[in-house]
């Protein structure tokens, strides 16, 4: 479960600590990408803290997140329409949600081991 944690934490290290830089026509791309695997590193931990985990869901939808996602982008290039804002919109909105409703789960995790005490 944390390994996906572990492999970000990684990711933004080496990416901080490199030289590497992505060309501006790509970032609208990047950007989609990274807040889809953040939304779908998100569900995972949501889906672990309801018992729900399943391994083959989580690395099935990280991929199809970011290919979707990509895809709409290029898409609204090729159309001239913007429409890399609605995948961040839909990513956004459900990255959300997710915290939301791990805050609540951890919320009722700790007040029932209050009263258990």
């Amino acid at each position: 479960m944390w390994l996906p944690v572990l492999g970000l934490l990684l990711g933004i290290a080496i990416g901080f600590s490199s030289n590497f830089t992505i060309p501006e026509e790509y970032s609208n791309y990047l950007s989609l990408a990274i807040l889809a695997s953040l939304d779908t590193l998100i569900g995972g931990i949501r889906a672990h803290l309801e018992s729900a985990y399943d391994e083959l869901v989580f690395v099935t939808g990280f991929f199809f997140n970011i290919i979707l996602a990509i895809s709409l982008a290029f898409l609204g290039v090729h159309l001239g329409v913007d429409l890399y804002l609605v995948g961040m919109f839909a990513f956004g909105v459900r990255l959300f949600q997710n915290i939301a409703v791990i805050r609540r789960i951890l919320l009722a995790k700790w007040t029932a081991s209050r009263r258990k005490k």
